[in-house]
């Protein structure tokens, strides 16, 4: 399952962490960040531990929601050794988001 990444535990949970993270931004009433929900989950289930696979709702945590510059949603970002090093914005497949994850490892 996702982790739950908030203002508060963002910080530890993926930029400190030694593994690759692939963070979704989101929020309840966004009809495409819905669509990718399952992938999220999906991925973040096949991973294990080789990876933190996490999500951010923008509306509960607007603090790292504005560090990262989120303006529209979905964005998934990918970070790695505390680096922003990939992004998608908008509505991705499952294969696309997995293989972007996967190119971290």
């Amino acid at each position: 399952m996702a982790l739950e990444l908030t203002d508060s535990n963002f910080e530890e949970l993926v930029m400190k962490s030694d593994k690759p993270a692939m963070v979704d931004f989101w929020a309840e009433w966004c009809g495409p960040c819905r669509m990718i929900a399952p992938y999220i989950e999906e991925i973040a289930i096949e991973m294990g531990d080789k990876a933190v696979v996490g999500k951010v709702d923008v509306d509960s945590n607007p603090g790292i929601a504005a560090k990262f510059g989120i303006r529209n949603i979905p964005t998934v970002l990918f970070i790695k050794n505390g680096q922003l090093v990939d992004k998608k914005v908008g509505s991705a497949s499952k294969a696309a988001l997995k293989q972007m994850l996967e190119g971290l490892l």
